[in-house]
């Protein structure tokens, strides 16, 4: 059944956050259920899903960089660590009766398909959930720059980040109460204010080829679905 939705293909950016919970490290199976249920809410509007996930979870490259280790090793065991968060969400997913795949850009066959644009865009025109993992494939570019460069990959309409807070905040609204949430910004405005939601090599990316960012967060249940039926969730950044 299709729903009258805002964009027909999306993606969707999963910090490895998002699936530890309260712990703050590892994997909490009644977030990732919380995780697939908003899944399953999209997936019964019709939409088209890409979702990348993080790996911050286990694993974060620049902080073991700045003690000493080789960035590009670093880098790498965080591209694994996406793999077992993508691995994870596939079988929580596939256990809700969703059919999935996912794909990596590190040659993993034993577990997940290697990744191969049109093999993307043929399982998502399928209708299967296309799981995006291993980043990049290469070291000194994060997850949200893999997010933006799939979703253009794609043909999305607009990459949905999700974060612990609302939406994006002129400072750290956990640690500054007087910090001023943003309804919809400008990519410029972003780059300008190096407001720390999102890498600039991912602005640059989705603002040249005017892929909207909407940043929200995912702690609310039910808000991917509210942001694909139009409603006014979190902030926008676009033209």
């Amino acid at each position: 059944m299709t729903h009258q939705v805002r964009w027909r293909r999306v993606l969707l950016k999963l910090s490895g956050e998002a699936f530890s919970g309260a712990r703050g490290f590892g994997i909490s199976p009644e977030r990732v259920a919380q995780v697939g249920e908003e899944i399953e809410e999209v997936r019964s509007l019709g939409v088209e899903l890409g979702i990348i996930v993080g790996g911050g979870n286990f694993w974060r490259g620049e902080v073991a960089s700045s003690e000493g280790m080789d960035r590009a090793a670093a880098d790498y065991i965080g591209m694994l660590a996406t793999i077992i968060n993508a691995l994870v969400l596939q079988n929580t997913l596939e256990k809700r009766g969703l059919v999935t795949r996912v794909l990596t850009a590190i040659s993993m066959q034993q577990v997940a398909e290697p990744y191969i644009r049109r093999k993307a865009l043929r399982h998502l025109e399928k209708g299967r959930i296309v799981i995006f993992a291993g980043g990049t494939g290469n070291p000194y570019f994060t997850t949200d720059t893999a997010a933006a460069l799939r979703a253009v990959e794609i043909g999305a309409g607009a990459i949905l980040k999700a974060t612990k807070v609302s939406g994006i905040y002129s400072s750290d609204p956990l640690k500054d109460r007087s910090a001023r949430r943003f309804d919809e910004l400008t990519y410029v405005d972003m780059l300008k204010s190096r407001l720390a939601v999102m890498d600039a090599t991912a602005v640059s990316l989705c603002m040249e080829n005017s892929l909207p960012i909407l940043v929200f967060s995912l702690e609310e249940r039910g808000n991917v679905r509210r942001i694909l039926q139009g409603e006014r969730v979190g902030t926008i950044v676009h033209d």
